[in-house]
């Protein structure tokens, strides 16, 4: 049946998006990268018509490439966007690859206006390549082992991951290709499978648990996704469960600018990777709109300020908005800061070895607070972030009995200095776990990089 109401609402979207390239077109994006005017850093202009989320895919794209954010100056007022960021890479060095250089221009320069951009179709894109599984529930020791074992027991392999814990609360996005077929899993039996079955772990043994699972063949940022995930299950509510003190926690302030009609947001909180990401991200899911801000991260602690409005044109109103943009912008910040063992492991990828790794864990009473997974070119590089069940950090012992499982010296040890240097004896624990890995030590498979 015909309905104009359709018809009107599809043509609308469609002439707002005609009138935005239209904008664009003529007034294309300009990117200016200088490496004389700055003795420690690279700066990075960018000029555009501004939008809505602009700012957000600007940061986006320099976090992407595991750039530094040093310091920054933002304004988007009267309907255009212009920002200055001083960057470097990870070792506090100046941006010379040229590859690295010309990916950004052609992601935020002209090109840009043409090129379709998953940074703008975020959650819209499609492969076939791969299937997403989202999950977010209530966080408990060995929880990554028992989701990773239903995967394994399903024919997934797992093929990248990101888990965050906070706040008693677990969110994931899991990427997994159907073993036999090595694509993205179509079938919809299986995939209502994989949901219920993962949605029982989540629930565990409390019917009143809240827990939630997606299948999807969309393509995400998972950063972003893993922030809208907490963000909607409102963690930012619940007792913080970190015992490091008031002192460590970000500062975060909300005032309102009368005169100008802003509300004016500062933190201030340790500096490290990707923060800047964390606050614009969440600023802009929670539909407020930067108009001027400016960023300081070049030490040991970071300083950020932004004019901000809500999307309705207004600056916050009431107390309660304000202590909710407090609680969610500490939320933001925290959700990354991981106190525990950093575990670093390398090999050969194959189904099922997530599984077998967590599960080593999960006998050594270790938890996983959060977890980065990928594979590239077969092999399979996984990073852990590790603490005891009972919240303390990991006991010299424990990681003693941990590497001689492994076979295999320390990876890095956040806490534990003393323990760096020291190179245990091989023990006849460490075939414990052989059958596992088909009697094979896991050093043999060089599951474990070590670092000097």
């Amino acid at each position: 049946m015909f309905h104009l109401s359709d018809t009107t609402v599809s043509f609308s979207h469609s002439m707002d998006d005609e009138y935005e390239k239209f904008i664009r077109r003529m007034n294309p994006p300009r990117v200016v990268i200088d490496n004389e005017s700055c003795k420690n850093a690279t700066v990075i202009q960018i000029d555009s018509a501004n939008k809505y989320g602009m700012l957000l895919e600007v940061i986006q794209v320099l976090t992407d490439l595991n750039l530094v954010v040093t310091k920054g100056y933002i304004s988007s007022d009267g309907g255009w966007f212009m920002d200055v960021f001083n960057v470097t890479d990870q070792d506090g060095n100046k941006i010379i690859d040229e590859e690295i250089l010309d990916y950004i221009e052609k992601s935020l320069g002209p090109e840009s206006c043409f090129a379709s951009s998953m940074r703008r179709s975020i959650g819209v894109k499609s492969t076939m390549e791969h299937t997403s599984v989202e999950l977010i529930g209530s966080d408990r020791p060995g929880l990554l082992s028992e989701v990773s074992a239903v995967l394994t027991d399903l024919k997934c392999n797992v093929v990248s991951a990101e888990v965050w814990t906070h706040n008693t609360r677990a969110a994931a996005i899991i990427q997994v290709s159907d073993q036999d077929t090595s694509a993205a899993i179509v079938n919809p039996e299986k995939l209502a499978l994989i949901k219920k079955l993962l949605y029982n772990v989540l629930r565990g043994s409390n019917k009143s648990r809240e827990a939630k699972t997606a299948v999807s063949h969309l393509v995400t940022h998972k950063d972003r996704r893993l922030h809208q995930l907490m963000f909607a299950d409102r963690e930012y509510e619940r007792p913080s469960n970190e015992a490091s003190g008031e002192s460590k926690r970000p500062k975060v302030s909300v005032v309102n600018w009368y005169d100008k009609e802003y509300t004016v947001i500062t933190i201030r909180c340790k500096d490290r990777p990707k923060l800047l990401f964390d606050t614009i991200c969440t600023l802009t899911d929670m539909h407020y709109v930067v108009f001027h801000g400016s960023v300081d991260s070049d030490g040991a602690e970071a300083y950020q300020e932004y004019c901000v409005r809500h999307i309705d044109g207004y600056p916050v109103k009431s107390d309660a908005e304000r202590q909710r943009v407090i609680k969610c912008l500490e939320a933001a910040i925290e959700r990354r800061v991981c106190e525990g063992l950093k575990l670093e492991l390398c090999t050969t990828d194959r189904v099922g070895l997530l599984s077998d790794v967590t599960r080593i864990f999960r006998e050594y009473s270790l938890t996983v607070v959060r977890a980065e997974v990928t594979t590239r070119n077969g092999k399979a590089i996984n990073t852990f972030y590790v603490r005891d069940t009972s919240g303390y950090p990991v006991e010299g012992k424990i990681i003693d009995s941990i590497r001689q499982t492994i076979g295999q010296n320390v990876v890095r040890v956040k806490g534990h200095p003393e323990d760096l240097n020291r190179v245990p004896q091989e023990s006849p624990t460490r075939f414990l776990f052989g059958g596992l890995f088909k009697s094979k030590s896991l050093y043999n498979l060089g599951l474990v990089r070590s670092y000097s």
